[in-house]
């Protein structure tokens, strides 16, 4: 159910991930000004990670998919966040497609993780 902090590549990406975004939040205040924005995508980015890191503490396995599912939804924004600030020309094309994709890669890790947990589940009658 739990996932090891250490050797685990959701979390491992996610680190990365919330460094490289802590990284560029920084520069968007410091070069646009940008203090609200910045904000708002430095709480989903890190957001990601913070809620992996809680699934690992899970009670229950439906308590696990919950934090999952949450950081999935903050990836989400996430990649919203990123296609804004590529749209306002506060990020290059280069960088964009750049954090874009580590974004959809953990998209994807996440929404595998949830369907299999998912799976593990009791069926219902």
């Amino acid at each position: 159910m739990s996932l090891s902090q250490n050797d685990n590549i959701v979390y491992v990406k996610s680190r990365l991930f919330a460094v490289r975004m802590i990284n560029l939040c920084g520069q968007i205040r410091l070069n646009f000004h940008e203090y609200s924005l910045a904000d708002q995508v430095l709480r989903s980015a890190t957001s990601i990670e913070a809620n992996i890191s809680e699934s690992t503490q899970a009670q229950s396995m439906k308590d696990f998919i919950s934090k999952i599912s949450i950081s999935l939804k903050e990836a989400a924004e996430t990649s919203y966040w990123i296609d804004v600030l590529y749209h306002a020309n506060i990020i290059s094309e280069k960088d964009y497609f750049s954090f874009d994709a580590d974004c959809d890669e953990l998209i994807k890790l996440l929404t595998s993780i949830k369907k299999t947990s998912k799976d593990k589940l009791p069926k219902q009658s």
